[in-house]
């Protein structure tokens, strides 16, 4: 499986990222070992999706990260965001 996965920075921003294996790479985030958000944790999973083709996973998170995108995922969590904030 590919996974889609949304992350709530420290500084209420989101980051999108992809991944096969979800726990192991949430977990590097969480321990800064990813250079995008190393200095922006702590970091919360709040939403992920799980593709059968790394392509289709890939091709998801390349529409998110686009203005439509983001528009259209902030619909969708914003309940989620607004409780977080």
């Amino acid at each position: 499986m590919f996974y889609v996965y949304i992350l709530k920075l420290a500084n209420k921003q989101c980051y999108t990222g992809y991944t096969a294996n979800l726990k192991q790479r949430i977990d590097e985030h969480k321990r800064g070992l990813v250079k995008s958000t190393s200095s922006k944790g702590p970091v919360t999973l709040i939403h992920y999706e799980a593709y059968t083709e790394k392509t289709d996973a890939q091709r998801r998170e390349r529409y998110l990260k686009t203005t439509r995108g983001k528009q259209l995922l902030r619909q969708q969590i914003r309940d989620l965001l607004n409780k977080l904030r």
